[in-house]
């Protein structure tokens, strides 16, 4: 992998994370168009893990007030949507690694983001209208809205189907406030992200960090996710209030055309 092809994975990450268009589709998507073969596993974990970074830097203050309250109502809800996520990848585990590899359903996973970003825009528009949201201060339903948003990270593990996406939509369906739900699906990505870190660390694969003329690209590419991460997800808080998600549905349609090429 040369430096500019880590380059162009690492901002493709950073942008991509936080938007509602699936970063490890993204990257799937590349790794194919640029032919990187091996544990392409490994190589989107750590991009992963540079957009967690951003995560902290951005969220700090309210990562701080989790670790200082662990028994806090916020914290409880991130614990409570941690446990089907961690249910349904485990359960998923052999599947998720092989699409990965194959990404043979990658075009269709785009398009189901993209459908439910669109019934999601419709059924939003609705509700804004009905005045029907919750105030920004806390969810009106903690326990369901968490399982809620749970479960459809754990769906969004697979590249194609969006993360940020899939949990916003899902919060958002359950009648939460927009600012609320960006926030607290961005903080969502932090144990489980996390946690497929350890589980790589353990598993003592390190195939990809071995050959030595690939630590400045990987160097590259994380850097790259990390500082673009930062102004991804400030542009994402400063958008969500108004973002009309048909137009990121329009962008996927598009985008999983050119997957059935690629693929």
């Amino acid at each position: 992998m040369t430096l500019w092809v880590a380059l162009i994975l690492g901002i493709v990450q950073g942008l991509t994370e936080f938007l509602p268009v699936s970063s490890s589709g993204h990257l799937t998507l590349l790794n194919k168009i640029f032919g990187i073969e091996g544990n392409t596993l490994i190589l989107t974990i750590l991009l992963h893990v540079a957009t967690l970074f951003a995560v902290f830097f951005v969220l700090r203050k309210e990562i701080w007030q989790l670790i200082r309250h662990p028994l806090s109502l916020e914290a409880r809800n991130l614990y409570i949507a941690t446990i089907p996520t961690i249910l349904i990848v485990l359960l998923s585990k052999g599947f998720l690694e092989d699409e990965f590899s194959s990404a043979r359903l990658l075009p269709y996973f785009f398009i189901l983001t993209a459908v439910i970003l669109a019934v999601t825009n419709i059924i939003d528009e609705r509700n804004k209208k009905k005045n029907l949201y919750y105030p920004v201060e806390g969810f009106r339903n903690n326990l369901r809205t968490s399982i809620v948003m749970g479960v459809a990270q754990g769906l969004a593990v697979l590249p194609g189907i969006s993360r940020s996406g899939s949990t916003i939509c899902a919060g958002l369906l359950a009648g939460e406030n927009r600012e609320k739900t960006a926030k607290f699906s961005f903080l969502m990505s932090i144990p489980i992200i996390l946690g497929s870190m350890l589980y790589e660390i353990l598993k003592g694969d390190y195939s990809a960090f071995v050959n030595s003329s690939m630590v400045a690209p990987l160097v590259v590419a994380f850097l790259s996710a990390f500082l673009v991460g930062i102004l991804s997800i400030k542009l994402m808080l400063g958008i969500v209030q108004n973002a009309k998600y048909y137009w990121f549905s329009i962008y996927l349609v598009g985008v999983a055309i050119l997957a059935f090429f690629v693929v």
